[in-house]
């Protein structure tokens, strides 16, 4: 079976990435409406500061952190088809949460909505990533990544217009405009806000609907089960069998350095609504952004599939995308002209957020093969570990918010990038190559 998995032959290897790539689109849908739903909650909600509304990103992601350890002994035992279709139905009921939190406007209540399905995000990225990284030669894992990426950005382009178009009805703008402008107030502004909150509730139960179905269809379809402590045979020959995960410094390494791209990435795009809406920018509006921003993405992951690994290596592609992304982050947080673009009147500063996704599209894939190799029986943990990175999408935007709020600045907020990509750049020429904590013997 190893043979004809990394020969990318095995039967329904291309069914096995069409459901594959179904998977990353979910991922990219759910995760990625948070660069609206942030802004939303802070208007429905009455939110007061920056770092009370990316709560809602905090609740989300840190399930992460909290559930992926158990994600990956779950999925030992019940198996990983099984497990994702519990993932994608835990995912449901946090969609369906989303109906007694509008109907009460309680903040708290969609943050349980939210980190609930974290916690079916936490089993399904569990699951499809290993499932990436093996199907096929280790060569070619960031063009399958890179595909997965696509699919995934693809769903985050239209997820935050698709909420604007769906959630927010036309009279909801002057509502919002209303309430930011203090217009309203008591019983009024109360009912108006209960009106705005609820339109969450229809998409949602559709989500949730759907999500359920697809749990079932994708466990009932022909795609094969994996054992990845099976397929991907540790290389023993430098030092023998190794007895903890953590003995291996490059997964550990790794980790840190997926925490790092994973906040920075969702930094420059959940946060560049609120940016543009500073330049005075409304929020409607400034819903292109975030799909800018994604767009870049995705065009990087065109880029990586065209060119990895027959013009450029993964490797070489993650020391560019690193370099590269330490600049514009520089770019970011120093330069200030206003400019008009594409119809809008901004600082310039905002594009090259925009532009930081084109780096950031590449990262993730360089890393992740770099940072699973060799674990053998250590992979299923291995895996889970570095899936734990996403937590940095909880933790890094609350630390630029609360930087934000210290500096009255929200483009200062964005120094928090400069060490992320300092470290990532440690990863891609140093840290990938240490194998061992202490120098072995000869």
């Amino acid at each position: 079976m190893t043979t004809t998995i990394q020969s990318g032959r095995r039967p329904g290897y291309i069914f096995s990435l069409v459901m594959l790539g179904a998977l990353f689109f979910v991922f990219g849908l759910v995760s990625w409406v948070n660069s609206i739903l942030v802004p939303y909650f802070k208007i429905a909600c009455e939110l007061q500061s920056e770092v009370q509304s990316y709560l809602a990103n905090f609740a989300f992601y840190i399930a992460y952190l909290v559930l992926t350890i158990p994600a990956s002994v779950l999925l030992n035992r019940i198996g990983f088809k099984r497990g994702v279709e519990i993932g994608l139905w835990i995912l449901a009921l946090g969609a369906f949460l989303f109906t007694p939190a509008a109907l009460t406007r309680t903040y708290n209540l969609f943050l349980v909505a939210l980190f609930t399905m974290g916690a079916g995000l936490a089993i399904l990225q569990t699951a499809a990533n290993p499932f990436v990284t093996i199907i096929g030669p280790i060569e070619s894992a960031a063009r399958r990544i890179s595909i997965m990426g696509i699919c995934n950005k693809f769903a985050g382009i239209i997820a935050p217009l698709i909420f604007a178009g769906v959630v927010i009805k036309a009279g909801d703008r002057a509502i919002m405009d209303q309430v930011s402008a203090g217009m309203l107030s008591g019983m009024e502004k109360e009912a108006a806000l209960d009106e705005l909150i609820r339109g969450v509730i229809p998409p949602y139960l559709v989500l949730g609907a759907l999500l359920v179905v697809f749990g079932i269809v994708f466990y009932r379809s022909s795609i094969p089960d994996i054992n990845p402590s099976k397929e991907n045979k540790a290389d023993e020959s430098k030092g023998g069998e190794r007895n903890s995960v953590f003995a291996y410094p490059y997964l550990v390494l790794g980790a840190i350095a997926l925490f790092a791209h994973l906040g920075s990435q969702v930094i420059s795009i959940n946060t560049i609504i609120g940016y543009a809406q500073g330049m005075g920018i409304d929020m409607l509006d400034a819903k292109v952004f975030p799909s800018c921003t994604l767009g870049c993405i995705l065009a990087g992951y065109l880029i990586g599939v065209v060119l990895i690994p027959k013009y450029l290596s993964q490797l070489r592609a993650l020391q560019i995308c690193t370099v590269l992304g330490l600049v514009l982050s520089f770019c970011v947080i120093l330069l200030s002209s206003q400019v008009h673009l594409f119809g809008f009147d901004t600082d310039i500063s905002i594009w090259f957020l925009v532009l930081l996704g084109i780096p950031n599209s590449l990262i993730y894939a360089g890393i992740w093969p770099l940072a699973i190799r060799n674990l053998g029986k250590f992979t299923n943990i291995g895996s889970s570990i570095l899936v734990m990175g996403l937590c940095g999408n909880a933790i890094l935007p609350l630390i630029y918010a609360a930087v934000a709020d210290n500096t009255g600045s929200l483009q200062m907020g964005y120094r928090v990038l400069v060490p992320c990509f300092i470290y990532m750049i440690f990863y891609a020429f140093c840290g990938y190559k240490i194998e061992y904590w202490t120098k072995r013997k000869n």
